[in-house]
């Protein structure tokens, strides 16, 4: 088996399945020791597969997008055998997750402020804090960081707010996640501005100079501040004072043009979901078809694809006659708040909107070879797909997908009337392009910060 021959022929396989397209099984991606010299053996097939340097980076969150969601939003929109956009990355692995407790020991099911801490830093956390170490709450430099410094365009979508934690992690530092906007720092005395800290989450975010900042929460940036530099003055005013471009529409999107930095509030708190339907309910559900639109949703609400579109338009143009590229972060936030509120239906419709995100990422990779793109999820959610038959104790919905068929999801990891949780399994990371490779094997969370740092080459 570990013969010369045999060795480049497994190359030469792995090369002609890349050139295809096709996914490569499980089995080359294998490591026994999950250890880094596992890894390199694994990732040995691939080695030379397009530029081993990036000069662009778009990473895609589906956050709470455990495997079960992803099999819930391919069964029901695609059908069973089909593929969602996501599905069809070159290199697929999986990582963990865990947090830690302010010693360092592992807290088994992490929150979304410790699991973005651990690809924003490459350093671990306890649950609920931004960027900040475990023991002595000291900041810790992220990724955007690092890209800012050595020169790339950044920018950041979701369609949480922008004070959330996903987005929180690349561009603040905070000692808990709940202070997002000036009026919200009970919980961060240290991070005052008084007693000389960065402020709160929103404060930070715009004086970190993101080029691009789009997504809810207008409603945090609209608090005033009490006290600093822009102290009278509201966190929107202090971006328009930083040179920011505010839009607040579809319209305005468009509108935006390079040159100066754009911060998009497209509602006042989590930009509201795409699909709607009966969430689950103990005993279940009649078998039900979701509705494919939201009434609560704005009319000139911009879709994620579109905001990652305009976002890399915005950060290309920025960087144009440039050797540097951009480093650009995108959230499909709502997939795990819909899981914590047992409704399928709008989990799969803001799966299947992250999803035609990954097609605009993967449609620009393919026109700009030297662009890394990675997708995975934060943590693993409640979801879980269960034969009809079934009568589970928590609650249950049954579905009628896109080709016809039943499929009953069930939500059982809190009792019913209390939000659902997240679960501690490793989930999912795909990739194409430069040092794609390094997503191979089972690795941890952490790990994507170096993957990143790597590929982008940033000292």
């Amino acid at each position: 088996m570990g013969s010369r021959p045999y060795r480049r022929r497994l190359a030469w396989g792995a090369a002609a399945l890349l050139a295809a397209g096709v996914a490569v099984p499980a089995a080359y991606a294998a490591s026994d020791s999950g250890d880094a010299s596992g890894r390199e053996a694994a990732a040995a097939p691939f080695a030379g597969h397009g530029a081993q340097k990036a000069k662009n980076v778009i990473l895609l969150i589906g956050d709470g997008m455990g495997d079960s969601e992803v099999t819930l939003a391919r069964d029901y929109t695609v059908g069973a055998a089909g593929r969602l956009n996501m599905d069809k990355f070159p290199l697929t692995g999986a990582y963990t997750t865990y947090s830690v407790d302010k010693n360092g020991k592992p807290d088994y099911v992490t929150d979304s402020a410790a699991s973005g801490t651990g690809w924003a830093t490459g350093q671990k956390t306890v649950n609920g804090r931004i960027s900040k170490s475990p023991g002595t709450d000291k900041p810790m430099t992220t990724i955007l960081e690092l890209a800012q410094r050595n020169g790339l365009a950044t920018g950041s979508v979701t369609t949480a707010e922008l004070t959330d934690a996903t987005p929180a992690v690349l561009a603040s530092h905070a000692t808990d996640r709940s202070c997002a906007g000036p009026n919200d720092m009970k919980a961060c005395p240290n991070d005052t501005i008084a007693k000389g800290g960065p402020g709160s989450i929103a404060e930070q975010s715009v004086n970190h100079k993101v080029d691009v900042l789009l997504g809810g929460g207008k409603a945090r940036f609209d608090q005033k501040i009490s006290e600093g530099r822009f102290k009278g003055a509201t966190v929107t005013q202090q971006a328009e004072k930083l040179g920011y471009q505010v839009v607040t529409d579809d319209k305005g999107l468009k509108n935006a043009r390079p040159g100066k930095p754009v911060l998009g509030l497209f509602a006042d708190g989590n930009v509201p979901v795409e699909w709607t339907g009966k969430a689950a309910a103990q005993g279940g559900t009649e078998p039900q078809r979701c509705v494919t639109s939201n009434p609560e949703r704005k009319a000139g609400t911009p879709s994620l694809d579109d905001q990652t579109r305009k976002a890399l338009q915005l950060l290309e143009a920025k960087q144009k006659g440039s050797k540097k590229g951009f480093f650009l972060q995108v959230e499909g936030a709502s997939i795990d708040k819909r899981d914590h509120a047992a409704d399928p239906c709008g989990q799969i419709g803001e799966t299947a909107a992250l999803d035609r995100a990954v097609k605009v990422a993967r449609a620009y990779a393919a026109a700009h070879p030297d662009t890394l793109v990675v997708t995975t999820a934060d943590h693993a959610h409640t979801s879980q797909i269960v034969p009809l038959e079934a009568t589970p104790p928590g609650l249950s919905s049954t579905l009628v997908t896109n080709e016809g068929g039943q499929l009953k999801v069930n939500y059982s990891t809190n009792t019913p009337g209390k939000a659902q949780e997240h679960t501690g399994t490793q989930v999912r990371i795909a990739a194409q392009g430069p040092q794609a490779e390094r997503v191979l094997g089972v690795t941890d969370q952490t790990q994507l910060f170096t993957t990143i740092r790597s590929a982008l080459t940033l000292r």
